[in-house]
């Protein structure tokens, strides 16, 4: 297995519980090496967010761009992006940059604590310009009803709206199904192929900050290091639930994961976590 090189492209928590602080410790707890382009500054804690600073674009495009030309990446995981000239700038990069290197596209629109990080006006860019870029997006269920305008009622509404992402042009969906009500949590994976669904007993816990974030960041960290996508996403689970069982304690409100932990997929509690 090579080590992996995995550029992050996304935004940054000051809290350390998700954006690329999360990013960069999963990917490094996973045997990876983490890269960054940051599309915005946020100052955020386990509360909420409680200021944003965007990046300008042209210095988005000049992280990528210095990285893949020295560096290179084995697989890209996207994160937050925030408006139609962020997502405009970063699907250029890639297509200039990076042609034929995976992409992990996690469709970041709203923080844990309600607030909005993508504009409304830039859902229908993300589906356009990055969605067909992706290898696999990974969203919540509010994030797939965004962008597909589908309910989420039910696992049987989680496969078609997963169906209905793949219309629109990602290879694969990991649909997270946290928010639905139950005592079990149901993520499905949609493939060209196959649609699976890992099921589990609910974790009850407060401290569930960064999970998106992290899950994606370990699903690119698999393929960079040259896992096929079933693999990547069981140790994702794996490693998401540990860093879960593992969350230091911290803050008053949805604290970070522990994500200093290591998993062996093959022996793991694949269980569910909320999303």
């Amino acid at each position: 297995m090579t080590k992996g090189r995995v550029l992050i492209v996304a935004g940054s928590d000051s809290g350390g519980g998700a954006g690329i602080q999360a990013d960069i410790k999963t990917v490094t707890a996973l045997g990876g090496f983490a890269m960054t382009a940051i599309t915005a500054l946020t100052a955020q804690n386990t509360l909420g967010v409680h200021g944003l600073l965007p990046i300008p674009p042209d210095f988005i495009r000049r992280q990528i761009e210095v990285v893949m030309d020295d560096l290179g990446a084995d697989c890209i995981k996207i994160g937050m992006l925030g408006d139609v000239a962020t997502i405009a700038a970063v699907a250029d990069a890639l297509r200039d940059l990076a042609p034929g290197v995976p992409v992990v596209l996690d469709p970041v629109m709203v923080a844990k604590g309600g607030h909005a990080l993508l504009a409304e006006s830039a859902v229908e860019a993300l589906t356009q310009r990055l969605l067909p870029m992706a290898s696999v997006v990974t969203p919540n269920l509010p994030e797939a009803a965004a962008l597909t305008g589908l309910p989420m009622k039910s696992v049987e509404d989680m496969e078609s709206a997963a169906a209905a992402l793949r219309h629109l042009g990602a290879q694969a969906v990991l649909l997270k199904g946290g928010h639905l009500e139950s005592d079990t949590v149901t993520d499905v994976l949609a493939t060209a192929t196959s649609v699976e669904r890992f099921s589990a007993d609910r974790i009850a816990t407060r401290h569930t900050h960064g999970t998106g974030c992290t899950t994606a960041s370990a699903i690119a960290a698999g393929l960079a290091q040259g896992q096929d996508l079933r693999r990547s996403v069981l140790r994702a689970r794996a490693y998401v639930r540990a860093a879960i069982a593992a969350a230091p304690g911290f803050g008053a409100g949805h604290g970070p994961l522990g994500h200093g932990v290591t998993v062996d997929v093959d022996r793991a509690d694949l269980g569910g976590f909320v999303s």
